[in-house]
């Protein structure tokens, strides 16, 4: 007998015969009943707590609110070179003169000051924007790097709860959720934003 047999051996002796296993409760809440604004309200609510700023707009008035929040973000010396966008972003969404992420090497997306992506949900109980690595969204890399992000959210993409969310999400994209400015604390307490994402959060809220 090697090692690892009387190993495993010796843990199947202490849990003694096999226990039947229970079944699983699912009988959990699936649906949210808030719909509309009132989902948008929560969602905005849960932002603001988490210190993102979010502005809202018609669908007509995207591109130029996006601009209001890259000032918002980055100051009024914001330059369009400095900003880097998701490749399947819509036109229409886009400030003038920003540069598309055409795959270039993820440490140079560093030297960008800000990004703007869409999402795939989001979640309004949790304040939870959701990135699925499609073209809206952009590769993981674009969200991350750049010290703010600025996310375009439609009024169709906001559900209630984590389950809406999930269902309308296909299980093995490279998910990356993101509830307010990457933030920690370190051993004193004391909270230091931007450590593992981007330091500054602004969301359009479009509807």
């Amino acid at each position: 007998m090697s090692a690892r047999d009387e190993v495993l051996a010796r843990i199947r002796t202490a849990l003694g015969p096999a226990r039947e296993v229970s079944e699983i409760a699912r009988a959990y809440r699936t649906a949210d009943g808030r719909a509309g604004a009132e989902l948008l309200d929560v969602l905005t609510d849960r932002l603001v707590d988490y210190r993102a700023s979010v502005l809202r707009c018609p669908p007509g008035d995207v591109a130029a609110t996006v601009s209001a929040a890259l000032h918002a973000g980055l100051g009024p010396g914001w330059a369009a070179a400095d900003v880097v966008v998701a490749p399947g972003l819509p036109e229409h969404w886009r400030p003038a003169g920003v540069r598309e992420d055409d795959g270039r090497p993820a440490v140079e997306l560093a030297a960008f000051a800000a990004t703007v992506t869409g999402v795939a949900v989001a979640i309004a109980e949790t304040g939870t924007l959701v990135l699925d690595g499609g073209p809206r969204s952009g590769r993981r890399a674009v969200s991350l790097l750049p010290d703010c992000l600025v996310c375009v959210v439609e009024a169709g993409q906001v559900v209630g709860g984590v389950p809406e969310g999930l269902a309308r999400l296909e299980p093995t994209a490279p998910l990356t959720m993101v509830s307010g400015p990457s933030a920690t604390s370190d051993i004193e307490l004391q909270r230091v934003e931007g450590v593992h994402g981007p330091r500054t959060l602004v969301v359009v809220l479009v509807g």
